[in-house]
């Protein structure tokens, strides 16, 4: 019988240990596919986000598409990751992990393989997305942002939105609203991807979280394209 208990115990150890790699991997790979997205759509300058835009912003929010999770009509999922410039206006920090949610998009995201990049142009924007959550258009202004090489053609409502969002499906990346969605930070994810838990305030706006090594390349392809620039984060 003490057997038969120890090999259930085992069992039971060797499944939880199972899904929590399993997840620990979904947070890495969540990462390195927000580089990707970055790299891909910062390495194509006139159809990309407009450098002066991407320098004066103190966040930046990536959702990669994810096959198996759907934004679609009559509800939405999705998973990404936020980082911000240390203090507003130093190097890129690490992440947090937040979800998505929303209804009636009318988009999908995964079955057509469409990444999202949310820009966060100021630190109100940047607190406002650290509420318990954060409806886009209602408790922080949004507004599809401008493509090409610079903002000079950018109307006033992208100027003074708070975030500026874009999709880029099948190839075609282009402004677009998300007007609705409510975002959400994701306590869990961070918890597995740091090794224990941790405040997202802590991660985007303290000094004492480091970046793990999973976040580097998003970092480092944030640095390449925006090394410099932000706003002094304000209380």
């Amino acid at each position: 019988m003490k057997h038969l208990s120890g090999i259930l115990i085992l069992a039971i150890s060797i499944s939880a240990a199972t899904r929590k790699a399993a997840a620990e991997g979904k947070e890495v790979e969540r990462l390195k596919k927000a580089a990707e997205v970055i790299n891909d759509v910062m390495g194509t300058p006139e159809k990309g986000i407009p450098s002066d835009l991407l320098r004066k912003a103190v966040c930046v929010a990536v959702i990669p598409s994810e096959k198996k999770v759907a934004l679609g009509i009559g509800g939405s999922y999705g998973g990404g990751a936020l980082v911000c410039r240390r203090g507003g206006t130093g190097s890129w920090g690490g992440p947090s992990m937040f979800t998505v949610g929303g209804a009636n998009v009318g988009f999908q995201l995964g079955g057509q393989a469409t990444d999202f990049v949310l820009i966060v142009m100021n630190s109100k924007g940047a607190k406002k997305l650290l509420q318990s959550k954060t409806k886009l258009g209602t408790d922080a202004s949004v507004a599809g942002g401008p493509v090409g090489r610079t903002a000079e053609g950018a109307t006033d409502l992208q100027l003074h939105a708070e975030i500026l969002t874009y999709s880029r499906s099948r190839g075609l990346f282009a402004g677009i609203s998300l007007e609705g969605q409510v975002l959400k930070q994701d306590n869990d994810a961070n918890a597995r991807l740091y090794g224990h838990k941790v405040e997202a305030k802590d991660v985007l706006f303290g000094t004492s979280v480091s970046s793990p090594a999973a976040a580097h390349a998003l970092d480092a392809a944030l640095d390449k394209y925006a090394p410099t620039g932000g706003e002094k984060f304000t209380n």
